[in-house]
């Protein structure tokens, strides 16, 4: 029977690879972000890639009362949720003393307190029934901290903690409720032409860059096998979560010397870029971003990693760390 798939976030980026994933295969969507065209976007291409009912609510999840609105609205709608996606955030490129308290504010309340707000609305018709699913969207940086990322490393890093502190409390009650986490590598999607940009040139992934569709199938894995703390997407993840777990201060002056040029690509930012921190990007003169970013040429479609990961889960990711971090160290040797 198709399930019903509550997706935040979904109008753009890894968002929108999500709602592709699951409607592929006929389940159920509701689709919830700030951009009317976005949403429009995603709204037809779910149904025509088979979802068996699309419901969009135009909502901002950094707005408590909104996303519980937008729950209520859902489940006497289309019915109860079985799997609740977190995916929306918001941030600024930018040194720390650059951004403004306000700033600040704004992308840790969409991007860690949306996630706590929307679980806050879902959890207690979860718990009603001892049943359903909720998928937090990580990344390597929940573990990790870049320069240039304080805003976005704070609030994963945030959601970390909020999502191992629930799951505890989860497992204490013996419930069939499940939360997981999946931590990301970099992706190519439109965020490097909508956040907040406070850097002189323009902003791009750390390499190697993945598409967004791979954080997609890692998402729907993930909700398939909810029973696992977190998953890890991409060999660059599972290295840096591992060197930083052995070596963390070793990547942080390898980070303090690479750091800010690996994220600018070299040609100057161009001005009157849009910027969705405070309105959707896909506002009044903008338009539909889709799932993918500036960087198809440099992503690659495939995670060998994910692959082994999701057929052989006996092969933890500790080994493969320790590998990833030989590797590492080897090749910090040759920068000396």
């Amino acid at each position: 029977m198709a399930r019903l798939v509550a997706i935040t976030g979904a109008s753009g980026g890894i968002g929108r690879a999500t709602v592709r994933e699951f409607a592929r295969r006929g389940d159920r969507l509701a689709l919830l972000a700030r951009g009317e065209l976005g949403l429009a976007g995603a709204e037809a291409e779910a149904r025509e890639l088979g979802a068996g009912q699309v419901l969009t609510i135009s909502v901002d999840v950094a707005d408590a009362d909104a996303v519980a609105a937008a729950v209520e609205r859902i489940e006497s709608e289309m019915g109860p949720i079985d799997v609740w996606v977190n995916v929306a955030f918001t941030s600024v490129f930018s040194r720390f003393e650059d951004i403004t308290p306000q700033e600040y504010r704004r992308a840790t309340e969409v991007s860690y307190l949306g996630y706590v707000y929307a679980t806050m609305a879902v959890l207690p018709r979860m718990r009603s029934r001892d049943s359903g699913t909720i998928v937090h969207c990580g990344s390597a940086l929940a573990y990790r901290g870049i320069p240039l990322q304080t805003a976005y490393c704070g609030a994963k890093h945030a959601i970390q903690g909020f999502h191992e502190a629930l799951r505890c409390e989860l497992l204490h009650e013996r419930s069939n409720v499940h939360v997981t986490m999946v931590q990301m590598p970099a992706l190519n999607t439109p965020q490097f032409s909508w956040v907040l940009s406070k850097l002189p040139e323009h902003a791009q992934p750390v390499p190697p860059i993945y598409q967004p569709e791979v954080a997609a199938r890692a998402l729907a894995f993930a909700a398939d096998h909810p029973k696992r703390r977190e998953y890890w997407v991409g060999a660059s993840t599972v290295g840096t979560l591992a060197a930083n777990a052995l070596v963390p201060g070793l990547l942080d002056r390898y980070l303090g010397r690479t750091g800010f040029s690996s994220q600018q690509t070299g040609d100057l930012k161009t001005e009157g870029d849009p910027a969705n921190l405070w309105e959707p990007a896909d506002g009044e003169g903008g338009r539909d971003f889709g799932a993918r970013g500036a960087f198809d040429d440099r992503a690659h479609a495939y995670s060998p990693q994910q692959w082994v990961a999701h057929r052989y889960p006996q092969l933890s990711a500790a080994t493969v760390g320790l590998v990833a971090v030989g590797a590492l160290a080897w090749a910090l040797g040759r920068r000396r």
